[in-house]
C-alpha cells in the first residue's frame, strides 16, 4: 500500500515507486501488474463510527501482457507519466487537457492511447486509487463551478484575497485548494447552497456580514474542488457547516454526499466528507411551516425511484428523522425549491428563514 502523499516529494515517490515495481517485473521477464482497488456497490461499506462511506479490500490486478487489459494499464502509466512532470515543472492542466495531451497514437501502431475523455478521467481515477494520492495533488484539476464570500483572507499563490471584497461575483473557487493559505478566518459557520442563484441572493442580502459566516455555492452537487474547501474550513478551524438545498430527493442526495462521502469517490472519503455537517435545506415540515404548499412541483416517476434509493441508503435507514421525512414526502408526493420562499418576501430567507433555523438549531443530522 502506498503511503498517503503529504507533500509533491511524497507524490513523486509514490509515482516513481510505481514505475520501478514495472520495471523490475519487465527485466525479470515477468508479467508487470498494477494492483486496483475495485470500485463497486458490493466494495462500498459504511462505517456508522465515523459516518462515512469507505472502500473496501476487494482489489483487481490488471496485466500488461493481457489483450483485455493491455489498453487500460498503458493508459494509466501515460497518465502517472503525466502527472509526474506535471508536478516537476509545477504546472496544471484541466481534465481535457489530459485527455488532449494523452490522445496520442503509440509508436509502431495505429492505436491511440486514448480516444474519448472518459478513458483519460478514467485511468486519472485509477492513478488516484493505485497511489494513494489526490487528482488534485497530481495537478490536474476539474473546472471551476461556485463561488464564496465571507470574513475570509487568503493567500493562493502569493496573492493575498479577500472574501468580502470581491463585488457581486465572489471568489471562484478552484478545482485545487490544497496549497491555498487561510490568513484570516473570521466566521462562526459556513452555509453551502445547492444553487448558485440561492447564493446570489444571500450575498446581495449580505447575509455572511449580519451573521458573521461564509456563504459558499455550487451549481447542483459539489465539485471536490468545494466539498475539500468546506472540509477544510470544518476541520482546520473549527466551523459548522450547514447544508441548503431544495426539499427534494436530489437536494437530500447532495447533503448526503457532503456529509457522509459518495459512492464514486468513497476511497477519498476521508479527504472530502464531513460527517457533522447539518441539513439546513427546506423540509417537509418547512412546507407546512412556512406556507409553501401552493409551490409544490408534483412528483415525476424519476423522484419517487429516487426517493426510494436515498430512502434505502444503509447511513439513512436507521435514521428515524431522515425516515420521517422519506415518508412524508413520499406521501407528499410533491417537491419544492428554496426559490419558492421569495414568495413571503424578496428577503424572507436572508431576514426569517436561516436565521430563525440557526438560532432554533432546527437541523436535520
Amino acid at each position: 500500500m502506498y503511503i498517503k502523499p503529504k507533500s509533491k516529494k511524497d507524490v513523486l515517490k509514490n509515482i516513481e515507486q510505481l514505475g520501478t515495481q514495472i520495471l523490475q517485473e519487465l527485466e525479470k521477464g515477468k508479467n508487470p501488474y498494477i494492483e486496483v482497488p475495485v470500485r463497486t456497490l458490493k466494495n462500498i461499506k459504511f462505517d456508522p463510527k465515523t459516518r462515512k462511506l469507505y472502500l473496501g479490500e476487494i482489489i483487481s490486478r490488471r496485466y500488461f501482457f493481457h489483450l483485455a487489459q493491455t489498453r487500460k494499464f498503458t493508459q494509466t502509466l501515460g497518465v502517472a507519466a503525466l502527472a509526474k512532470e506535471l508536478i516537476e515543472i509545477n504546472k496544471h492542466l484541466s481534465l481535457r487537457e489530459v485527455y488532449y495531451t494523452l490522445k496520442k497514437t503509440i509508436p509502431g501502431t495505429r492505436i491511440n492511447v486514448v480516444d474519448e475523455q472518459t478513458e483519460s478521467n478514467k485511468a486519472v481515477e485509477d492513478l488516484e486509487l493505485i497511489i494513494n494520492a489526490l487528482r488534485e495533488q497530481l495537478h490536474i484539476n476539474a473546472n471551476k463551478l461556485g463561488a464564496v464570500a465571507g470574513n475570509v483572507v487568503i493567500r493562493d499563490r502569493g496573492d493575498l484575497i479577500d472574501w468580502s471584497k470581491l463585488g457581486s461575483g465572489g471568489w471562484s473557487v478552484p478545482s485545487n485548494v490544497e496549497d491555498i493559505e487561510f490568513v484570516k478566518v473570521n466566521a462562526e459557520f459556513v452555509i453551502y447552497v445547492e444553487k448558485a442563484a440561492v447564493w446570489e441572493r444571500l450575498h446581495e442580502d449580505k447575509i455572511w456580514k449580519k451573521l458573521n459566516c461564509v456563504i459558499v455555492a455550487s451549481q447542483g452537487q459539489a465539485t471536490r474542488g468545494i466539498r475539500r474547501l468546506l472540509q477544510r474550513l470544518h476541520y482546520e478551524h473549527g466551523l459548522p457547516i450547514y447544508v441548503l438545498t431544495d426539499a427534494d430527493p436530489w437536494g437530500f442526495y447532495i447533503y448526503s454526499v457532503i456529509k457522509f462521502g459518495s459512492i464514486a469517490l468513497a476511497h477519498i472519503s476521508d479527504r472530502l466528507a464531513i460527517p457533522k455537517a447539518k441539513f439546513l435545506g427546506l423540509t417537509v415540515d418547512d412546507i407546512e411551516k412556512y406556507g409553501l404548499k401552493k409551490h409544490l412541483i408534483k412528483f415525476k416517476d424519476v423522484d419517487f425511484r429516487r426517493l426510494e434509493q436515498i430512502k434505502n441508503y444503509e447511513w439513512f435507514k436507521n435514521n428515524k428523522k431522515w425516515q420521517e421525512q422519506f415518508k412524508k414526502m413520499k406521501k407528499l408526493g410533491a417537491k419544492a425549491e428554496l426559490e419558492a420562499l421569495a414568495s413571503r418576501g424578496i428577503t424572507f430567507i436572508s431576514d426569517v428563514y436561516i436565521p430563525e433555523k440557526i438560532k432554533n438549531e432546527d437541523f436535520l443530522d
